[in-house]
């Protein structure tokens, strides 16, 4: 093997090592969930999580409805398509982040629409920039 060989050979070696060993590192930091305060405040009794949704007719179809009217509007973000919608007893709890305060106002008036005006908790977030 010539020496130009070599020193590439050598050189390539100690450039990987140097970039897994510091990619290892930054790895390794630990680093907190940004949901760590949200799942805090759901382990609450009061709190109302998606699992909690009804399996009955009417708060089955209510949920449907509302996911439609959310989904089919394109004006809205990823995030607000993805919100949680959580049926109880006919009463309706919104849940997750938007982008805006147009967002969660849109969101909820959809649901006042299907499930009625009292009938609505819009607990959605503002996500931050």
């Amino acid at each position: 093997m010539t020496n130009i060989r070599r020193f590439t050979c050598i050189t390539t070696a100690l450039v990987l090592a140097c970039v897994s060993s510091s990619f290892a590192v930054e790895q390794s930091a630990p680093v907190p969930a940004d949901d760590t305060g949200k799942n805090v405040r759901d382990r609450s009794d009061h709190a109302v999580t998606a699992d909690q949704q009804s399996n009955s007719r009417g708060d089955v179809k209510i949920t449907r409805e509302i996911r439609r009217k959310i989904v089919h509007d394109k004006t809205l973000s990823t995030s607000a398509h993805n919100v949680k919608i959580v049926t109880i007893d006919g009463v309706v709890t919104l849940r997750g982040p938007v982008a805006s305060t147009e967002e969660k106002a849109v969101i909820g008036e959809a649901a006042k629409k299907v499930a009625g005006v009292g009938k609505v908790d819009n607990q959605l977030e503002i996500a931050k920039p």
